[in-house]
């Protein structure tokens, strides 16, 4: 089935017939609100009240997005990308939908820990609460072919670009100068990668890497994902402590400065796989300016840094951003070819270097310029020697943190920015549509280009850049 016929489907089951005319998502939450069953009325009333409480707080998470009239279910880039493939397979549906469950109760844990103390019961029981009445509103909605067909049409994801400011900013003209910023940093990267290692930057940083003990064998890794895909939607999804593993065995050494890493797994499509990815973000605690007036400083920098597994557990490509989407580079390996671009000036695919085949045992060493941040090369070394080990935190603690003045708090504003990091950059980049650009932001709101759309995680970002070897 096409894109296009798939979504005709998907329109065309909200209308259950002429008498009835299309059936609104507000009308299907109506009638669980107005339910003759009780537990239904008493678990919307529940999303409702908690909805007011977080909404009133502030204290909304914004790495997955919410379904319009499902309180209960939050979609991610991937899942919204597998809804074509479950439109004939019941059992695929359910999977999806609990796939969409499970974001929606993680997010909800990150909001109820966030709420000042006295809001709610105790964050566990409130928890228990919303995981009860998530199911429930789930099996209730999945038994009606109209609340399924809404289900699947609203779950969706909205890009992170502004149309508004694009029009204002008269994007058509304006992305002419902003492509051209953008060839010329491109071969500025490019000569910095040129350079002799022992001319890449300061020779004082401190190799940091993941601590010992962390060698995950190949072969254990592809039995790995291939049980962890055992599922209707064949996403390989470990369970917390093989992600940990994971995490730990492909984790990269770094040549730079003070630093904090924290992880997390992450999924693209190909062709008719889903491929695990391990995200790796390294936090500094600041970008130093460069000069009087730099519009590229401010507070908080870092480096997001990402490997994509062939189901054998051998990288196949990897590739970097900073958290504020900007920079993004892609680092192929010889089970990659690079397919050809569309021309023109969207931002495409920028490859600095590529890499030799990632060996068992293996892990590459990113050098990261002092100051800038900058990834400069990216080399391949065996073992993790070092003098500085760092700790991988999970990346979802970073949604809930504790505060000095007590209490807890996101990292992450409800607009997915970190509150305090805006750069001087945003002034001159609005016409591009991206909302502060230079800001950190949170995984799932990243835009990585100017000139054109591009997110971090799109579904299709590596398919439809590259041919990978799967064999």
């Amino acid at each position: 089935m096409t894109p296009r016929l798939a979504a005709a489907v998907l329109v065309a089951g909200l209308c259950v017939s002429l008498a009835t005319g299309c059936v609104t998502l507000d009308v299907l939450f109506r009638a669980h609100l107005a339910s003759d069953a009780p537990q239904v009325r008493e678990c919307a009333e529940w999303y409702r009240l908690l909805d007011e409480r977080v909404a009133a707080a502030g204290t909304r998470d914004a790495q997955d997005t919410r379904v319009p009239g499902f309180p209960y279910l939050r979609v991610s880039r991937l899942l919204a990308a597998l809804r074509p493939a479950v439109l004939s397979n019941d059992a695929a549906l359910h999977a999806l939908a609990d796939s969409m469950l499970t974001l929606d109760l993680e997010a909800r844990r990150y909001e109820i820990m966030n709420l000042p103390a006295g809001q709610f019961p105790e964050p566990r029981d409130a928890l228990q609460r919303t995981q009860q009445c998530g199911r429930l509103l789930r099996d209730v909605d999945l038994a009606r072919p109209e609340s399924r067909a809404a289900l699947l049409q609203r779950a969706e994801v909205p890009d992170d670009y502004r149309d508004a400011s694009r029009i204002l900013g008269l994007y058509w003209l304006t992305r002419i100068p902003f492509a051209e910023g953008v060839r010329r940093q491109e071969e500025e990267t490019r000569a910095a990668f040129r350079r002799p290692a022992d001319a890449a930057g300061d020779s004082s940083v401190l190799r940091y890497a993941p601590g010992p003990g962390t060698r995950l064998p190949r072969a254990i890794v592809a039995l790995l994902l291939k049980r962890a895909a055992e599922n209707p939607l064949g996403v390989p999804t470990p369970s917390e402590d093989e992600a940990k593993e994971l995490l730990a065995a492909y984790a990269p050494s770094v040549d730079g400065a003070q630093l904090a890493v924290y992880g997390h797994p992450a999924w693209t499509r190909y062709e008719d796989k889903v491929l695990l990815q391990l995200v790796y973000t390294f936090w500094f605690p600041e970008r130093p300016p460069q000069s009087e007036g730099d519009p590229l400083a401010g507070k908080l920098d870092g480096i997001t840094w990402r490997v994509t597994l062939a189901p054998d557990g051998e990288p196949l490509v990897y590739d970097a951003i900073h958290p504020c989407g900007c920079y993004h580079q892609f680092f192929p390996t010889p089970r990659a070819t690079v397919r050809p671009g569309p021309g023109g000036m969207e931002e495409w695919m920028f490859s600095p270097q590529s890499l030799p085949r990632i060996a068992d045992g293996e892990r590459p060493l990113v050098r990261i310029a002092t100051g800038t941040h900058y990834i400069e090369r990216v080399a391949v070394v065996r073992g993790t020697d070092s003098l500085v080990r760092y700790e991988l935190r999970p990346y979802g603690e970073l949604r809930s943190l504790i505060r000095y003045a007590g209490g807890r708090a996101s990292v992450f504003g409800e607009d997915g920015l970190v509150p305090g990091t805006e750069r001087a950059e945003r002034l001159v980049f609005w016409p591009m549509g991206i909302a502060s650009a230079g800001a950190m932001r949170q995984w799932g709101r990243q835009a990585t280009a100017f000139v054109g759309r591009r997110h971090f995680d799109d579904a299709d970002l590596f398919e439809k850049r590259f041919g990978f070897d799967l064999r």
